[in-house]
């Protein structure tokens, strides 16, 4: 059978604690720092739930009954408990080793994070980075992963979302294709091409229907929905797509073409779960993302991002 004390608020218990220690309802409020009338209702309402009196009130102060005597040894325990309680979550917060895992998508856990997180490691040797590269947005809400850095804002309130710079896109292809084919000169120019574009996704054709240039999905003559193996597909020469200048970079031989085509950016976001800020190991790591994320993505656009 659980113990009486089980059910009880830990203030409760502390209060009476606080009292029995002092002697007295004001030396307890002198030492703890609470209102008098505070442990005196706390006081009343554990006597209320134990059904007996816990104290005797004299002239001078208070004086336990047997009753309190009796739960005294049950209460310390408590103490105790609470206090332990209180100090691995404290250790907990303060903690600047263990592990901290990112969930990004293909091409940024490719592209993007391997340089910073290596970085950060040699930082802060003493935590532990798993990167975890998936195109699902549901892995943060479910607590498989610490951070985020996605393209697409999180809607849930649970989550903090911090925007930390636009991703530029653009049109690129290997100097071996544009040797063979041609380089375009205007967006016109593109329907003459061999393209690269997704297979199920439809990004793309709504992003050249919302320019006025309507393409279908047969004007695509390679296509996939694995954005690593579609930029792949653009640093082997297959032909012409549409990539974000940060991923472009790392390929030699891949020009930007066409850069008068206005390809809207996409937004970096970088998200976490709310109680971030009781996390200083946690903290660390988002910290160091939204420091050194957009310097990456504006070096990108200042050098692979320029016609």
């Amino acid at each position: 059978m659980a113990h009486p004390l089980d059910r009880f608020d830990w203030a409760l218990v502390r209060s009476f604690l606080a009292v029995l220690d002092a002697g007295s309802l004001m030396g307890a409020a002198r030492q703890t720092g609470a209102q008098q009338p505070t442990l005196s209702r706390h006081v009343a309402e554990l006597e209320a739930q134990l059904g007996t009196p816990l104290f005797e009130r004299t002239g001078r102060g208070v004086t336990p009954t047997a009753a309190a005597l009796a739960i005294v040894d049950a209460a310390r325990q408590m103490q105790q408990g609470a206090a332990a309680l209180s100090r691995v979550l404290a250790g907990q917060r303060e903690m600047t080793t263990g592990t901290v895992r990112i969930t990004t998508s293909m091409v940024a856990a490719t592209y993007l994070l391997p340089p910073l997180l290596a970085a950060l490691h040699a930082e802060e040797p003493g935590i532990q980075l798993e990167l975890c590269a998936s195109n699902g947005l549901s892995n943060l809400l479910r607590r498989d992963a610490d951070i985020a850095v996605r393209m697409v804002r999180p809607v849930q309130t649970s989550l903090v979302a911090r925007k930390l710079v636009s991703v530029g896109i653009g049109v690129y292809a290997h100097e071996r294709y544009l040797q063979r084919a041609g380089t375009p000169r205007s967006p016109q120019d593109l329907a003459g091409h061999t393209l690269i574009g997704y297979a199920d996704d439809d990004t793309i054709e709504k992003g050249f229907a919302a320019m006025g240039m309507p393409l279908q999905r047969h004007d695509f003559a390679l296509r996939t929905d694995d954005q690593v193996a579609y930029g792949r597909l653009v640093a082997e020469g297959a032909g012409i797509g549409f990539v974000a200048h940060y991923s472009a970079r790392h390929w030699p031989g891949v020009r930007r073409v066409v850069p008068m085509l206005p390809i809207p950016p996409l937004p970096c976001w970088l998200a976490v779960h709310r109680e971030i800020k009781s996390s200083k190991l946690v903290r660390r790591v988002y910290d160091f993302l939204a420091r050194t994320v957009p310097g990456v993505l504006e070096a990108a656009e200042a050098t692979t991002g320029r016609p």
